[in-house]
């Protein structure tokens, strides 16, 4: 029986289950990659919840999960398949041992699938007992660009080709999802083959749901506070603006300080699991860090309904 959603608001439901809180435009644009059998592109900026996406659709649907983490330098030996040329020669050699070597047969056999070495790629053509798996090609933009005009045979025509044995075609398409961080352009190309989707950083409200699901301990009113306060911190000018990830570190870092409400001596002493970088950390602790505090702390007092 399938467990692929029939409607939006069973894979937004689907995605709920394993506490992924996503608004309804990235619910139905899942939906249309499932229906469509379309390959997803999510680009959005490090830490938003591109990657965790991938991850919970392989939980959520019980599908084998491929993952392919893109690096400068990827090439085909390692994404795609590789000879495995010890076997090969050992091959060989038996052949000649035997003292009857066909050489055009013994090409034929040494260059057969039996002597090939998968990677995640031609891994992911290859379904299971629970059908096609979900590949997640993660951070392309770290890859050059010949890299991903070898991505667009995979992604059109759910299928690669080895020069050596020909094609090999999935059975059944995978569900492909690729995240980018943006720190270059991915060419139309390749875009033109997948549905889009920008994974933005969390409205206050949907980000404070998030913080409660996965930290289920959390005092409330900290809860409330922290996010906040990250999200008021997204409004300086910083180098890397803390992402989703970095406020559920942050608040996990402050739970495991039995800590129930902010100060500044508790950011300032914290703010390395909320910022990346030194210059960053420089500009907020202290003073900084003090005056968005008592900022948002007003704005929570303000807006919070009065009683009597």
């Amino acid at each position: 029986m399938s467990r692929e959603p029939a409607s939006i608001e069973q894979t937004q439901a689907l995605l709920e289950q394993a506490n992924y809180v996503a608004d309804r435009a990235l619910s139905t644009t899942l939906y249309l990659a499932l229906k469509m059998q379309r390959p997803l592109f999510l680009e959005g900026e490090a830490g938003v919840g591109k990657t965790e996406i991938a991850k919970v659709l392989s939980q959520t649907l019980d599908r084998r999960l491929v993952r392919l983490q893109c690096y400068e330098g990827l090439d085909i030996g390692s994404a795609v398949y590789e000879w495995n040329y010890s076997r090969q020669m050992l091959e060989i050699r038996l052949a000649e041992a035997a003292g009857s070597v066909d050489k055009a047969g013994l090409a034929r056999d040494v260059f057969s699938e039996e002597f090939l070495i998968e990677r995640p790629l031609l891994q992911a053509l290859r379904s299971d007992d629970r059908g096609a798996p979900v590949l997640l090609i993660d951070e392309l933009d770290r890859t050059d660009e010949p890299f991903e005009a070898f991505l667009l045979e995979l992604l059109s025509e759910n299928q690669i080709s080895i020069p050596e044995i020909g094609t090999v075609r999935a059975t059944e398409p995978p569900l492909v999802i690729i995240t980018s961080n943006r720190t270059r352009e991915i060419h139309d190309a390749l875009k033109r083959r997948c549905l889009y989707h920008w994974v933005d950083f969390p409205a206050a409200e949907r980000e404070l749901e998030i913080v409660q699901r996965k930290m289920p301990g959390i005092d409330q009113q900290l809860s409330q506070l922290l996010v906040n306060f990250v999200q008021r911190l997204r409004q300086e000018d910083l180098f890397k603006l803390p992402g989703i990830a970095e406020t559920l570190d942050w608040a996990d870092a402050l739970v495991q300080l039995d800590q129930v409400a902010l100060d500044p001596t508790t950011i300032d002493g914290t703010l390395g699991t909320l910022l990346k970088y030194q210059d960053d950390i420089a500009k907020i602790r202290g003073s900084e860090a003090a005056r968005i505090l008592e900022e948002v702390k007003l704005h929570i007092s303000v807006s919070q309904p009065r009683r009597g």
